[in-house]
């Protein structure tokens, strides 16, 4: 018999309360001694059916109410918010890069290396094609019940992927009746305005449930330089052009540039999306011992980004230089340009940079359509020994078509510059047949395709003294397809856009498992698990994890988990070709005074699997004098070891610069600073190491004739290297942030049929690393403060009767800026760490029926 604790009733309560509810516990029972039926739950983190919540792993849950409460929009908004999240993942606020994705970046590892589910069941990564992660903004919030985030390792219950840990989305089952929900949004400039819609209907029979729902969601845009805070980002592409880093001035007279073109006014903060969602649930008895289960997803999203106008970037022959052919097109130099100082450069040709404000802003758009099927059969061999089966099939499929509207065609832009001399160097606007003949709609296609079949067994083997043992065993085949069709345009390399080749791959994996859980003592368990991975690509891979919990008294219980862990290279990174990405970097040599640099990217088909170590220790702790207090504290590491990246560029720069061969030979750079091929090739020798501390407390008691409830939640980076380079408690548009201190703070008090909430969300200071130079124009290493900032947002919800609940609330009230960050991403911060839209207002209203 196992003994009830206090201290089991506690975490109980902390977390079964929103399993129950939400219809995650097993429909299979195990019969008691006197006739009862035990319900089995399936935990996050283990393949095992349990009668409790109480393992080894430190999982964070997040149910609907706190959703609610606290106005969230979106899956990634979650998550993000969460103190154990880090780096910069993609979401709303990142305009330059993301196709309109959203990702969740557990420990700042990377978004490949946390692996999300749904149900318990992989979702098929999704974006614009060939993905690497799983888009967010697939999941609605409205079927959402919860949010299960495990802490640790997992590959040895879930294979590749899970080495930062896992996300689960458990969505809404069980449910009987009609809801429909509508929120709206606003901040406090009379922008970005959001909202949704959504609608759930549910209805019980004698033998299942079956529940149905849809939901449509609004974004609006904010502009950049609607924010009195943001900083003019001048570019040196301008829209008057310049030619050899000269300009014309009034008079004539070719000088050197003094001036930039601000593109924050062109730019977004938050990213306009528009989203429709339909989803179904079902549980169905088909006879005494068996049940069907079985779960539907279909979202469409429509998402645009915009940025200024394309700089363009063409090198032009020089007529009468002796390396240019008599016979090819060229520009004449003028007396006034010569006498500006423009030259041909040792290969007879000069530079010609062009901001084409004449054609426009680019305007990236994407129209996704997402969408997977899981059905699942479970049933009893033994209903008096708890021994059960289950099979699974679970389909996914992700298409994409996107577009870049005012993109340039670089070789009609050469040729129309050779033809149209005057018109392209007067510094004025340019007639509308040439912006027709040198822009064109980039236009891409790209998908996902994901096959899931699974089967396992999963019971007790036999009784100890102290209970009986736990087993899950079973197997898996997986199929994972994806492809990207850029532009015809970009494919030749006739774009001022990077030169991009389409990406076409596939892999398969066959996979088997076990899972084995132990009561050593009354108060000693241990959970065991074993997994093999055979691959189509690279091979196998062989994982384990081992996890104890002690029950030390009625209210300390300790645990613990080691685990191996692996991530298989993915579609893109196998078979992704060449791919060119602007990123912000310094140039050493300063040959380059923009602060983006084109950089080829490569893949590789014999890339070998990242291999990783996880360890976990800490302990929960309810205090018996104190009642509905309970708080944990959990110490966390991950090592990456042969890790799949890209090596650091701005570190390759610097070393080339100093003298270093082999920096300058593996990012194919000469040490003159020519950028022209700058390679950043993936390979196996990365690596990362990092480590912290959770901690949380959870405080729910009676005063002043009010129901309290307090919550915090703190995460104290210890370390965070990745390939050598120590990122702890540093900020930086490239990688985000890496913060010593996270913590978020909630208190909320209810009465009958209202209650408030506060919630703050505190961003430790961090170093800000950059690049300055001396009088004499020489590079030297730099660190500036980005200051810490608290978040302040309060919420109200109103029952007003049995069928409507009323809430409203605010975001970041007080306004807080962002923090100033050197080498920011955009707006000189990084909008994926600090807030950049400022005060926002929400309300909302839920009808139920």
């Amino acid at each position: 018999m196992s003994k009830t604790t206090k201290l089991a009733t506690a975490i109980k309560l902390g977390l079964i309360a929103s399993v129950a509810t939400s219809g995650v516990v097993s429909h299979l029972a195990l019969a008691a001694d006197d006739g009862a039926k035990i319900e089995r739950i399936a935990v996050t983190g283990s393949r095992i059916k349990r009668q409790d919540m109480e393992t080894a792993s430190p999982v964070t849950t997040i149910d609907a109410s706190a959703i609610r409460n606290e106005g969230y929009k979106s899956v990634d908004e979650i998550l993000q918010a969460q103190t154990s999240m880090a780096g910069a993942a993609v979401g709303s606020s990142t305009n330059n890069g993301s196709d309109g994705v959203a990702q969740v970046d557990l420990r700042g590892m990377g978004a490949s290396r946390t692996l999300v589910l749904l149900n318990g069941r992989r979702m098929v990564n999704s974006g614009s094609g060939a993905d690497s992660a799983v888009d967010l903004n697939t999941i609605p919030v409205a079927m959402i019940a919860r949010v299960e985030i495990l802490k640790d390792g997992a590959s040895a219950v879930y294979g590749s992927d899970a080495i930062a840990g896992v996300v689960n989305i458990i969505t809404k089952k069980d449910f009987e009746g009609v809801q429909i929900d509508v929120t709206g949004g606003i901040t406090d400039k009379d922008d970005g305005e959001n909202g949704e819609i959504s609608a759930l209907y549910g209805v019980n029979t004698d033998s299942g449930n079956y529940t149905i729902g849809a939901a449509y969601s609004k974004r609006k845009g904010v502009i950049q330089s609607d924010r009195d805070w943001t900083e003019p980002g001048y570019s040196s592409f301008i829209p008057t052009g310049s030619l050899g880093g000269q300009v014309m001035d009034s008079s004539g007279n070719w000088v050197a540039r003094s001036t930039g073109y601000d593109y924050t006014q062109d730019s977004w903060y938050q990213t306009p999306s528009e989203r429709y969602s339909l989803f179904a649930n079902t549980t169905q008895e088909l006879g005494d011992d068996v049940v069907f289960t079985g779960d539907v997803l279909y979202t469409k999203r429509k998402s645009s980004q915009q940025m200024a106008a394309q700089p363009a970037d063409v090198m032009l022959n020089v007529c009468g230089d002796p390396n240019i052919s008599a016979t090819a097109s060229c520009i004449t130099l003028d007396q006034a340009m010569v006498a500006g100082g423009i030259a041909a450069d040792s290969t007879g040709r000069v530079n010609y940079r062009r901001r084409t404000t004449d054609a426009g802003p680019r305007i990236y758009s994407q129209d996704t359509d997402t969408y997977r099927v899981s059905a699942g059969l479970e049933g009893s061999l033994d209903i008096n020994t708890g021994m059960n089966w289950d099979v699974s099939y679970t389909y996914g499929n992700n298409k994409a078509e996107t577009s870049v509207a005012n993109s340039i065609n670089a070789t009609n832009m050469s040729q129309s510059i050779y033809d149209n001399q005057a018109e392209w160097f007067s510094g004025d606007p340019l007639s509308q047949s040439i912006v027709n003949d040198i822009s064109y709609l980039e236009q891409t296609e790209g998908g996902n395709e994901q096959h899931v079949l699974s089967a396992g067994l999963n019971g007790e083997l036999f009784e100890l003294s102290a209970g009986a043992v736990g087993f899950a065993i079973g197997a898996e085949y997986r199929h994972e397809s994806g492809y990207y069709d850029p532009d015809p345009v970009v494919i030749a390399g006739d774009s001022t856009a990077a030169q991009q080749d389409p990406t076409d791959g596939s892999y398969s994996v066959i996979s088997v498992f076990q899972e084995v859980s132990v009561p050593f003592t009354d108060k000693l368990t241990g959970e065991f698990a074993l997994r093999f991975d055979d691959y189509s690509t690279f091979g196998n891979a062989s994982t384990w994890k081992i996890g104890l919990t002690y029950v030390a008294t009625d209210d300390l219980m300790l645990r613990t988990v080691a685990a191996t862990g692996f991530r298989a290279p993915n579609v893109s990174e196998l078979y992704g070709g060449n791919t060119g990405s602007y990123d912000y970097l310094d140039d050493p040599w300063g040959n380059e005074q923009d602060p983006q640099i084109l950089v080829n990217y490569t893949s590789d088909p014999d890339l070998q699997p990242e291999k990783s170590e996880s360890y976990t220790a800490g302990l929960v702790y309810s205090p018996s004098y104190i009642d509905g207090m309970s708080l944990t504290l959990d110490y966390w590491r991950f090592k990456v070891e042969d890790a799949i990246t890209r090596l650091d560029a701005q570190s390759g720069l610097n070393s080339c610069f100093a003298g270093d061969v082999d920096a300058c030979d593996t990012f194919n750079i000469t040490q003159a600073g020519n950028l022209e091929n700058f390679t950043n090739p993936l390979t196996n020798v990365g690596s990362q190491d990092t480590s912290g501390i959770d901690f949380n407390l959870s405080y729910n008691f009676e005063a002043l004739g009010l129901e309290w409830k307090v919550n915090n939640d703190t995460t104290y980076l210890l370390n965070f290297e990745q390939d050598g380079e120590d990122y702890t408690g540093t900020v930086d548009g490239n990688f985000g942030a890496y913060a010593t201190v996270r913590n978020n703070f909630s208190v909320q008090a209810a009465l009958g049929d209202w209650s408030v909430m506060y919630f703050n969300r505190y961003i430790g200071e961090m170093d800000d690393e950059y690049t300055d130079y001396d009088a004499n124009g020489n590079p030297f290493a730099a660190v500036a403060t980005s200051d810490s900032v608290l978040y302040h947002n309060v919420s109200g919800t109103y029952h007003l009767n049995e069928m409507v609940t009323l809430s409203a609330g605010v975001k970041n009230f007080t306004d807080e800026l962002p923090s100033a960050v050197s080498n920011g991403s955009d707006g000189g911060t990084v909008p994926e760490v600090f807030d950049t839209i400022g005060r926002q207002y929400y309300a909302g209203v839920s009808m139920k029926f």
